[in-house]
């Protein structure tokens, strides 16, 4: 089992380094994958109304035995956003998970055009007040659109979840999240459908550390100051996924990696993307 590092987001929630992208993990199969995901030492599973499995999310975790010892994720989908109607769609995700309380509960898009996330996220925070929701907080939001959550409620969100790999390293992104105290989280981290792992930059920096590509990018993504939440079915790749905390990157080798920028790799701009 690896032991995975946590810190504290701004609410004093420990919050792990390394988390579990459950994208896609469905059924038996699925459950059984997080299952040994837990075993092999995460302790943050991250889910979506959109994804369909939050029931075998809250499988995995009463089958885990240590419900206390972990942090779930879901998000509130495009179609869900309004106060009322946010309200109702925790509850219907905590009937799926099975669980009394969503740990971190993410707005998944901000859906400009609908222009309802302030509304969405005041019901969050209502919830989190109600002990129903522990941390809250967005993915896919930009500075503009963090900034008006901040002044409009007052309350700072504890996660962004946002697209961040070498090839989009987010520098200014991270740097307000700095400033604020929110904790940046990386979906797709490996770049996914990409040629990122066979980049010879990464290879080198993979060979000088005796470890693999998808461990140095990992690495460099932890150091950088994100939680990234890579996905696998594969108790091995979990393990190897997970074990990244035992080498150091170069300030050198972190710009490297950092200078493969290239920008977005699919259609996810936050003014324009919409996901109901």
């Amino acid at each position: 089992m690896v032991t995975i590092p946590t810190l504290a987001l701004n609410d004093g929630t420990d919050f792990p380094e390394l988390g579990l992208g459950t994208y896609n993990l469905r059924g038996e199969d699925g459950v059984d994958a997080m299952v040994a995901a837990i075993e092999n030492g995460y302790r943050l599973l991250d889910s979506a109304v959109n994804y369909e499995n939050e029931a075998e999310v809250g499988d995995a975790v009463r089958r885990s035995g240590i419900r206390d010892q972990l942090i779930v994720t879901t998000k509130v989908p495009g179609r869900d956003h309004g106060f009322d109607e946010t309200v109702r769609s925790a509850r219907g995700s905590l009937e799926r998970l099975g669980l009394e309380r969503i740990d971190l509960y993410l707005i998944h898009w901000p859906n400009p055009r609908v222009d309802k996330y302030v509304d969405t996220y005041r019901a969050m925070v209502a919830l989190r007040d109600e002990g129903l929701v522990g941390s809250v907080g967005v993915s896919n939001f930009t500075e503009k659109m963090l900034t008006r959550l901040i002044d409009e409620t007052g309350v700072v969100p504890a996660v962004n979840q946002v697209e961040l790999h070498p090839y989009f390293p987010q520098t200014a992104l991270r740097a307000f999240h700095d400033a604020h105290g929110i904790r940046t989280e990386s979906w797709s981290p490996l770049a996914r459908r990409s040629e990122l792992l066979t980049e010879q930059t990464v290879t080198d920096v993979a060979a000088a550390h005796g470890v693999t590509p998808t461990q140095a990018v990992l690495r460099w993504h932890t150091q950088l100051g994100s939680t990234p939440i890579p996905k696998s079915a594969d108790p091995e790749r979990q393990i190897e996924n997970a074990d990244v905390f035992g080498f150091t990157l170069s300030d050198a080798e972190i710009a490297a990696l950092s200078g493969l920028e290239r920008g977005r790799l699919w259609d996810g701009d936050p003014d324009t993307h919409e996901e109901m």
